[in-house]
This record gives structure tokens, sequence and C-alpha cells, in this order.
């Protein structure tokens, strides 16, 4: 992957719980690994919800409601 100038400071708000996760920090990596699996980012999901590892979109709709 790529150098990101803004990996540092991408890092400080990241809410991904996923500790091996390669892309933390990577916003574009990130999002774009999750479109291609029809997923969307754990940044978006509450905190209690993206401990949940569910990244599909129904659960997303679901825990908007």
């Amino acid at each position: 992957m790529k150098q990101c100038v803004n990996q540092n400071r991408n890092l400080a708000s990241c809410t991904c719980s996923y500790d091996p996760c390669s892309r933390k920090g990577l916003c574009c990596e990130c999002v774009t690994y999750h479109r291609k699996a029809g997923q969307i980012p754990g940044c978006f999901f509450s905190e209690e919800t993206e401990k949940t590892y569910d990244r599909s979109i129904q659960k997303f709709i679901s825990s908007h409601r």
C-alpha cells in the first residue's frame, strides 16, 4: 500500500476496532476495500455496532433507525 501523508491524523479518529487491519488510517484504501466487498467502513457505525464487525448495508440501515 502507498504511504499517506494524513495517516497519523486519520489514525487519531479511526474507530475501526479490527486491530490487524492493514488499512487503518488509510481512509481511501479502507473505503475502496469495503466498497468492493459491498460493505460500509466501520467508521460509519456507532462504536457499539462497529464492534460486531458486521459491515453490511442492512446492518448500517438498521442501526440508524
